[in-house]
């Protein structure tokens, strides 16, 4: 007979709070953020971001709108020590922007944090220590006094370190690992303690952080333990509770939302929910469930693909094409019945009244999304096929949202034409899409220079027939010769850039550079540009001249 392997593992038992207020609250404000990207994010990549890559996902942090951002573990590497000096010495944090720094409970590892963040207008110190039996019994070896102990001496020391450094404004958060697993009166004990030692005081609040730091019950136990925490913690108008929500049971959005419902004052979590196992809770997603609701987040994604393009460059993982809000599918309808009901719903929609369109939670244009993927929904049948012969036939080894694209191109012409499109045909469709040099902008050649740390570029290209030669420099040949090209008022923005091997069926030692690069241009949207070339950084070239060509920004340009 077969075992019940669930027969091994046990129901997590309820709180006892009978009068429990939160079922009937509602969410009417914004926490405050803190994104642990850098930290707790960066800890679970397969490939941790460089010094270049944590700096560019701190900037957009920063331009999003979190003012708390957990910048690095400073006594756990010398990497992680020298971003944060890096940070501070090189004036980069804004003056409205906190940065947060972790350590264990371990005195040489908190006064090595305490160097790291010498010089900072403020920052958070964030200590933790277990205090589950599981790690009382079985990993550390210590009784619930010990525990505690270990808790208070280490906020003493900080303390003591933050009165010796009255330039920087320091804020204790203490974190209870494993808190959902502890029993409830020994985390408030704990908690307790911890505010009482640091001197607590609503004009010096402590941040108590209450971790799901692993997801072992369902979101309702939760909520009910952060509202049991919020009712009973001595000096509760000098703490601020924090949720740190975990997503083992795929339930740390719902968590979140409850645990604000319950008396939270904080979120912390990363943007796409990275994070260790399963990742920790989806901060993009919480935040703008907010707009259903009415409530506006306080965090900035009016452009979520330029978001989630960065978060894709820095963490090197790819965001799920049907991912709440950010997907690159996520407004867009294969059901027929669906694609009515959303045309209809469009027709009838006033630009002064509420959002009301079937199927769409949210505007579309509200995160900087087209309504192109939502009102053509059925030109994307097909993109597989049209993706196959390309790579077999041509050697073209599209991205998938230029996959997307071209497959519109694509069926434009059959709804038109209607019948069968051949391998050939669809090349032809796609080199006067993308490779056709009777444009615009006419790309001639270039020269490459270096000027100290800088790349330097002088492009020759035509405008509208009058040749030009535009000089920049920038990080690399792309990044310069977008800064030529604005010397001549064409201004755009490099979403994404990705260049492969071009190489025909049964013609391998022909094989030539196609670089893919998707490209904006303010009010004029997005599009993908192409180059193929047997020289990588002109393909690359090319690609920047062919988006600007099917953007219009040159024949626009010429025009004013």
């Amino acid at each position: 007979m077969m075992q019940n392997p669930a027969a091994k593992y046990h129901a997590f038992a309820p709180v006892q709070l009978v009068d429990r207020n939160w079922p009937n609250n509602t969410i009417t404000r914004p926490p405050i953020w803190m994104s642990t990207d850098l930290r707790d994010g960066n800890q679970a990549l397969f490939e941790p971001m460089n010094g270049e890559k944590k700096m560019r996902m701190f900037k957009t942090l920063c331009a999003i709108g979190f003012k708390e951002i957990e910048v690095a573990f400073p006594s756990a590497s010398e990497t992680e020590f020298g971003f944060v000096r890096g940070l501070i010495e090189g004036g980069h944090i804004p003056d409205d922007v906190t940065i947060e720094v972790l350590t264990q409970a371990r005195e040489h590892l908190i006064r090595r944090t305490f160097e790291s963040i010498k010089g900072a207008k403020q920052a958070i110190v964030h200590v933790y220590n277990a205090t589950s039996k599981t790690f009382r019994d079985n990993v550390f070896g210590m009784s619930k006094a010990e525990v505690v102990a270990m808790a208070v001496d280490a906020v003493k020391l900080i303390r003591q370190l933050a009165d010796a450094m009255p330039e920087t404004r320091i804020t204790l958060e203490y974190s209870p690992e494993l808190f959902t697993a502890t029993e409830l009166d020994f985390a408030l004990e704990v908690c307790d303690a911890v505010t009482a030692a640091w001197g607590a005081t609503p004009q010096r609040k402590v941040i108590l952080n209450l971790p799901t730091t692993v997801e072992i019950a369902t979101p309702n136990i939760y909520a009910d333990q952060i509202e049991w925490m919020h009712r009973n913690l001595a000096r509760r108008d000098s703490v601020i509770i924090s949720l740190h929500p975990h997503n083992d049971r795929g339930t740390a959005v719902a968590a979140a939302e409850l645990g604000l419902m319950a008396g939270a004052d904080r979120v912390e979590g990363c943007l796409f929910g990275n994070g260790e196992r399963t990742g920790n809770v989806d901060l993009v997603t919480v935040a703008l469930n907010m707009y259903t609701q009415g409530v506006h987040p306080g965090l900035d994604f009016s452009d979520i693909n330029a978001v989630a393009r960065t978060f894709e460059h820095c963490s090197q993982l790819p965001i799920h094409p049907r991912h709440p809000y950010v997907g690159d599918l996520v407004f867009t309808a294969f059901s027929g019945s669906h694609q009515d009901a959303i045309k209809k719903g469009f027709s009838a929609q006033e630009a002064d009244e509420q959002w009301s369109v079937p199927y769409l939670p949210i505007d579309p244009a509200d995160v900087g999304r087209s309504y192109d993927s939502v009102i053509r929904v059925n030109s994307q049948s097909g993109k597989g096929g049209i993706a196959y012969l390309m790579e077999t036939e041509h050697g073209v080894v599209m991205p998938r949202r230029l996959q997307v694209e071209f497959s519109g191109v694509v069926q434009r012409h059959t709804d038109t034409h209607g019948g069968e499109v051949s391998a050939d045909g669809i090349w032809t469709m796609f080199a006067r899409t993308y490779l056709d040099a009777d444009t615009p902008v006419r790309y001639r050649e270039h020269h490459l220079f270096e000027h100290g740390s800088a790349q330097g570029i002088r492009l020759a290209v035509d405008i509208g027939g009058t040749p030009h030669l535009l000089t920049g420099e920038g990080n690399g040949p792309i990044d310069a010769a977008v800064h030529a090209l604005q010397t001549a008022g064409i201004s755009v923005q490099v979403r994404s850039y990705e260049e492969r091997s071009m190489a025909p069926s049964g013609e391998a030692g022909n094989a030539q550079a196609c670089a893919f690069m998707e490209i904006a241009g303010g009010e004029r949207g997005e599009c993908y540009g192409v180059g193929i070339d047997g020289n990588i950084v002109t393909a690359s070239l090319k690609a920047l001249v062919s988006g600007i060509n099917r953007l219009g920004i040159g024949r626009l340009d010429q025009a004013a």
